[in-house]
C-alpha cells in the first residue's frame, strides 16, 4: 500500500481563517465564522484561526478554548502552561471552583464586550516544535504527534514557512474510511 503523506490531507494555510497579531478578539472570531460560510462544506469546519506577524509568518493560533478561556482572565489563576492542573475533578468540585473564583458571573454582554478590546498577540498559543510537520511526513507519523501530542491540529511548514494546517478531523476520517474500505 502507498504510504499517504500530510501534504495530500492538509488544508492549504490559504483556505484557513487568518488574522494578524493586532486584531481583536471580536475581529479573530468574525474572521474564523467568515471562514465558516467560505469553507468547502462537505468538509468539517474550522476550529482555530491562525495568527501572522507584520512579516506574514505565522506567531500563532486562537482556537475554541483560547477564545472562551480570554474572556475569563481569572482561568489564568488556576491553570498551567499545559492545560489544567488535574483534570480529574469531580463535577462538585470543579462548581465550588467556579464558585470561589467567581468565574463567569458578569452577565455575557459585559464579558463579550472585553472582545472588542483584547489583541489577539495576548492570548494567542505560540506553536511548538510538537506542533510542526513536513509536507512529506508520512501519515502515520503526523498520528503519532497528534496523538501523542494530543493536538486538534499540526501546522505544515516547509522551509521553517507554514504552508497548511493538518487537523486530527482529516487524519481520523481519512482512517475511518480506510477501515471500511477493507473487507475481512
Amino acid at each position: 500500500m502507498k504510504t499517504k503523506l500530510v501534504k495530500n490531507l492538509m488544508i492549504p494555510l490559504s483556505e484557513y481563517a487568518t488574522v494578524s497579531e493586532d486584531v481583536t478578539l471580536s475581529e479573530a472570531v468574525a474572521a474564523l465564522k467568515q471562514s465558516h460560510v467560505e469553507f468547502d462544506q462537505s468538509k468539517h469546519r474550522h476550529r482555530a484561526i491562525y495568527v501572522f506577524n507584520k512579516d506574514q509568518e505565522i506567531v500563532g493560533k486562537v482556537d475554541l478554548w483560547g477564545i472562551l478561556k480570554s474572556l475569563e482572565p481569572k482561568y489564568e489563576d488556576m491553570l498551567s502552561d499545559t492545560g489544567p492542573l488535574h483534570s480529574g475533578f469531580t463535577r462538585k468540585y470543579q462548581k465550588a471552583i467556579i464558585d470561589s473564583f467567581n468565574l463567569w458571573q458578569d452577565p455575557l454582554d459585559q464579558i463579550c464586550e472585553k472582545a472588542s478590546k483584547i489583541q489577539v498577540k495576548a492570548f494567542m498559543h505560540k506553536p511548538k516544535e510538537s506542533e510542526l510537520i513536513d509536507p512529506d511526513a508520512s501519515l502515520g507519523e503526523a498520528i503519532h504527534q497528534l496523538v501523542l501530542g494530543h493536538h486538534q491540529s499540526l501546522l505544515v511548514t516547509e522551509k521553517n514557512k507554514a504552508i497548511g494546517v493538518l487537523r486530527l478531523t482529516d487524519a481520523y476520517e481519512f482512517v475511518c474510511d480506510a477501515i471500511l474500505a477493507c473487507k475481512l
